[in-house]
This record gives C-alpha cells, sequence and structure tokens, in this order.
C-alpha cells in the first residue's frame, strides 16, 4: 500500500503579518503607512501550502496553540488548503508571530515565538508514513530523519541561516540520511568555504544523492551524484513583489517534480517557475500558485520560442482542464490601492 501522505512537513508554524506598499523602514520617533496588509499562515505552512495546492497529499507535524491566531491558522490550512493536521497536536499560550515589511523588492522580519515542545526524536507526534519529508538542518540532528530514510521516505534538506555566522560544517553530517539538500548561494558558499556558488555546487556534491543551490534572479543549478549530470537552469524573468516563501515554493516544486521522477533539469524548471509566480503576489503561503496560475502562465510564456523549448513539458503535467486561478482569500489578504482609501 501506498503511504497516506505524499510529503510530511514538521516544523513551527506562525502567524505572519504582512505589511505591503511602504517606502522604507520606521527611523526611531517616526510612523510610516503601509498601503496593503495580509494575514496567512508562515513558517513551514509556506511549503505545506505550496505542496497542497500542486496535489500533494501534504501533512504537518507541529503545535497549534489555542489562541485567536492558531485557530486562524488551523482553519487556513484544514479548512482551505487541505493539510492534514494528524501529525500535530494543539498547545497552550500564544502562537509565534512574524511581521514582514515588504519593500524594494525584498523584506525585513520581526517574529516573536517560543521553541516547539518537541520529544526526544524530534517531532511533536508520530512520524507518519510519506513518500517524502523535508528538514532544516541542525548541528545536533534529528533522529526521526533516518528513520524516516529507513521507511522509505525521501527526505529534502534545506539549513536555516546560522546567526552566529559560525557555520559549522558537521551540521551537514545529517545529509547522510538526506535525498536532496537544497541551500540558497550564501549558505552553500559559507558552509563549503566555497569562493562561489559553483564551487560550492562541487564540494557539496556527493553528501546527498541531489544537491540544488539556488541563486535568485540567477536561477538554479544542481548535481546529481548518481549520474554525474550537472544541470543549470535560467530564472523566469518576471517582476518581483515580495520574495517571502519563494524559498519554500520552489522546494515544493522540486519535491513534485522528484516524486513524478522528472528528469533533474526538468525539476529546476519547474520549481524555478512556480517561485517566480509567487512572488509577483504579496505574502508567504498564501502566494503559492497552483495549477491554473501555471497553466494562465504557459498560455501565454509558449509564445516565446526560448520558452517554450524549456516549459514544453508542461503540455504534459499540467491537469487537464486546468483553467483558472488559485482561490486566494479575500478574508485574509487585503490591499488599498493607494494611501488615501483607507477609512
Amino acid at each position: 500500500m501506498s503511504p497516506a501522505l505524499d510529503l510530511f512537513v514538521p516544523g513551527v508554524v506562525y502567524l505572519d503579518i504582512i505589511f505591503t506598499g511602504i517606502n522604507g523602514l520606521p527611523s526611531p520617533g517616526t510612523e510610516v503607512w503601509a498601503t496593503g496588509m495580509g494575514s496567512s499562515p508562515g513558517g513551514v505552512a509556506n511549503l505545506a501550502v505550496a505542496a497542497s495546492r500542486l496535489g500533494l497529499r501534504t501533512g504537518l507535524g507541529t503545535v497549534i496553540n489555542n489562541d485567536a491566531y492558531g485557530d486562524f491558522c488551523s482553519e487556513i490550512l484544514c479548512t482551505q488548503e487541505g493539510i492534514d493536521l494528524s501529525a500535530s497536536r494543539a498547545g497552550e499560550g500564544h502562537s509565534p508571530v512574524t511581521v514582514s515589511l515588504a519593500y524594494d523588492r525584498d523584506r525585513s522580519l520581526i517574529t516573536h515565538g517560543h521553541p516547539l515542545p518537541v520529544g526526544a526524536d524530534g517531532l511533536v507526534g508520530e512520524l507518519p508514513a510519506a513518500r517524502a519529508a523535508s528538514v532544516s538542518l541542525t548541528k545536533d540532528g534529528l533522529p526521526w530523519v533516518r528513520a524516516a530514510k529507513e521507511a522509505g521516505t525521501l527526505v529534502f534538506a534545506d539549513v536555516g541561516w546560522d546567526a552566529s555566522e559560525e557555520w559549522p560544517p558537521e551540521v551537514l553530517d545529517m545529509l547522510e540520511d538526506c535525498h536532496a539538500f537544497l541551500p540558497n548561494a550564501v549558505e552553500a558558499m559559507e558552509y563549503t568555504r566555497a569562493s562561489s556558488p559553483e564551487e560550492a555546487l562541487r564540494r557539496l556534491t556527493g553528501l546527498a544523492p541531489v544537491v540544488v543551490v539556488t541563486c535568485g534572479a540567477d536561477g538554479a543549478m544542481a548535481a546529481d551524484a548518481e549520474t554525474g549530470e550537472i544541470v543549470r537552469v535560467p530564472a523566469v524573468p518576471l517582476e518581483p513583489l515580495d520574495p517571502t516563501g519563494a524559498g519554500d515554493v520552489f522546494t515544493a516544486g522540486f519535491i513534485l517534480g522528484t516524486l513524478h521522477r522528472w528528469p533533474l533539469a526538468q525539476r529546476l524548471a519547474f520549481a524555478n517557475l512556480i517561485a517566480a509566480l509567487s512572488v509577483q503576489h504579496f505574502g508567504g503561503s498564501l502566494s503559492a500558485p497552483g495549477w491554473g496560475d501555471i497553466a494562465d502562465w504557459w498560455r501565454t510564456a509558449k509564445d516565446d520560442p526560448a520558452t517554450a523549448g524549456r516549459y514544453a513539458f508542461l503540455d504534459e503535467v499540467i491537469p487537464h482542464g486546468e483553467q483558472r486561478t488559485v482561490r486566494r482569500a479575500s478574508a485574509t489578504i487585503a490591499r488599498l490601492s493607494d494611501a488615501n482609501d483607507r477609512p
């Protein structure tokens, strides 16, 4: 029997509050107005929602606190996005919150929260059967990762920013139990002490069967240690509004392609595309595209010969009859056309 889940995502779910349309950060003693704002589940919810919108049966392993923020996140994840929370549990206290200030094609974050009350295995509940799982590497390791691998789960790993800026190489020891490692260029260079993303990719190759280094506007590159294949795919040139969650959307696309056994170049191209589509909308999880968004883009993009060649495989993978863009929750995303429109 196949596992009940395609993807299991453990970690922290934040309430993300995103302010948009600001010209800069306020200096001490001043105030700035935002022309738009939105709220949505964030943290690991970004990856979970992105995967679910692509049709993957996705489960979350987290603690949802019993306050208004937790109720809001639970309602969005379960009712709107179809996320399985059976590996999660309810908690006491206040939910973790991140405020994102989006401006100048980037964003700054302010976060408050407490560590999850995880067990000895690093989970809040039982490890469910799943075809794939995601993990953020830690220096101390997580016992469930090896258990997942031994159960036949493909584990996809990323790594967070090291605030200490020590970048200890032992963090990478967990990769022996992972199928793929997907750092961004800065993280890859710091952990390998490399002077370029290309050099970092070479040094990381072999630590996991597949290594992907994302390079923002320069696209992404990957190496498959089992076949010796090295691929580089350029980014999709779409105008960005808010990059929140783009890396998670990229990972969701790459996992989908891996589970469907697409060629490496197609996996990278697809992940680049949906990450680019996501940054055209404000917010993290709720900006993730669905198949309707992808179909809308492809109907126009196939007129460009260069794009048509790289993305011709979309004709085979877009679900038949998918014509509509993904639904976005009007109750959680609100934008004003002008600051003067405020009530």
